[in-house]
């Protein structure tokens, strides 16, 4: 069997002539892969084209080589891979998973260059896809060329499983969702899964939860210069019981108290220091819609939206509301002519919560083996290992740890231009994951 140092000499470093050449055709198809329904619905198989065309040739039914290859479509043109380098020990394995053929949106008029074509400007290869996640697709496909083309003897069967749909969720059945579901990835479950699509060359170790909420306020119409009046007729006259009710105000009022006692009862987690998370859990109004009319009228109600970092808050948020509603007059008012009760007209404002659909954070297992070997082969090539936590969402990889993967997660573009115009990667960080891949294969060996 391939000792480590014969492994990682084996496959070497990554061979820049090859992976430019790739990735500048997986670019030049990003504009086709957007994935924004229902106007930019992506059709990854022109990317998976661009895969098959390197690694078909050493494929078992047309080269005569050892990958087996699976293309795998539940939508027409929406096509995933699932490709093979069988090892010799059966149930030993180890897999590349997550590297998504998808992109988020570009505009090329916000941008320096065009998103759609690969630039290259020394280091930087610039375009859209080229951290998230195009340039992890080329990377991986590089890997599974170089193991396809040297032939080690491994005991560790090596997976690669390269995904459509991971941009957008609102239309399940097409990617990695519906590969768990057939039971395509099942055998992955018997070893440690690499999802490679974060970013800075660190393992990526715990994200936050998020709950998308509405709080839906009703207060009273009326004119704001009249504050305190009724209109009978046409004249104005005072009415004490006709005040407005201003639901502007009375979402802000509330707001604030709601976010109080939720920062009072979700103070920062013991574990969030371990899994080196930025920020605690959070609520944040990020939101406002009101039903419109005139600058000079009163508000008679609107909504407030935001997310909320934890799952356990649904109950608790809930009994905010209900509180606060119940006792409305308590709730502290903006001036003399700001009330939230009218009681000559047995009125008083209200307010409604709702959730949307909730994402789970991740917390993976820091006793695995899978991420013993991830920081070991981080610090072999990067020269250091910090493990960090992102407060953001990867709702697929908590999917995937609740039917049964050892998920660790890694990535090798650049957070700062994760999603951003001018979007860009450096070869040598590429480089480096190409050597951490190399590492964790040669460690899984002993």
């Amino acid at each position: 069997m391939a000792s480590v140092r014969n492994v990682k000499e084996t496959l070497g470093d990554l061979n820049r002539d090859s992976f430019v050449p790739l990735l500048s055709k997986l670019i030049g198809e990003s504009k086709f892969v957007q994935n924004n329904p229902p106007d930019l619905i992506p059709q990854e198989d022109k990317v998976v084209k661009h895969v098959l065309d390197v690694l078909l040739p050493l494929s078992t039914t047309t080269g005569g080589g050892p990958l087996l290859i699976n293309h795998v479509t539940y939508f027409p043109g929406r096509g995933n891979l699932i490709i093979e380098y069988p090892g010799t020990i059966p149930g030993k394995i180890l897999s590349f998973v997550g590297c998504h053929m998808d992109v988020v949106t570009a505009n090329p008029n916000d941008w320096d260059f065009d998103p759609f074509t690969l630039s290259i400007d020394g280091d930087k290869l610039r375009g859209r896809g080229t951290t998230d996640c195009l340039g992890h697709v080329a990377l991986v496909t590089e890997l599974m060329r170089k193991l396809g083309e040297t032939k080690p003897t491994l005991k560790s069967t090596v997976v690669a499983v390269f995904i459509a749909n991971e941009e957008n969720s609102s239309i399940a059945g097409v990617g990695v969702d519906a590969l768990v579901q057939d039971g395509l990835l099942d055998k992955l479950k018997d070893g440690p899964l690499f999802w490679i699509d974060t970013a800075d060359k660190q393992p990526c170790i715990g994200t936050g939860g998020m709950i998308p909420w509405k709080l839906h306020v009703t207060g009273k119409l009326f004119h704001s210069g009249l504050p305190h009046k009724v209109t009978i007729t046409e004249m104005e006259v005072e009415c004490k019981s006709n005040i407005a009710i201003n639901a502007l105000e009375l979402g802000m009022d509330a707001l604030k108290e709601i976010q109080v006692r939720f920062y009072r009862d979700f103070p920062p987690h013991p574990q969030e220091q371990v899994y080196g998370f930025a920020t605690p859990s959070t609520m944040k109004p990020t939101q406002w819609s009101y039903p419109g009319g005139g600058i000079n009228q009163i508000a008679g109600e609107c909504t407030v939206a935001g997310d909320v970092s934890v799952k356990d808050v649904m109950k608790k948020l809930q009994e905010y509301v209900d509180d606060i509603n119940e006792n409305i007059e308590k709730l502290e008012t903006r001036g003399p002519v700001s009330k939230y009760v009218l009681h000559d007209e047995n009125l008083r404002g209200s307010l409604t919560i709702t959730f949307d659909e909730a994402s789970s954070g991740v917390a993976c297992d820091l006793n695995s083996r899978g991420y013993h070997v991830l920081c070991k082969a981080t610090e072999e090539v990067v020269g250091n290992v910090k493990p960090y936590s992102i407060t953001g969402t990867l709702p697929l990889i908590r999917d995937l740890q609740d039917e049964g993967f050892d998920v660790q997660t890694a990535g090798y573009g650049l957070m700062a231009t994760y999603h951003a115009k001018n979007e860009y990667c450096l070869f040598q960080d590429m480089s480096q994951g190409y050597r951490v891949f190399a590492s964790i294969i040669a460690q899984l060996e002993d």
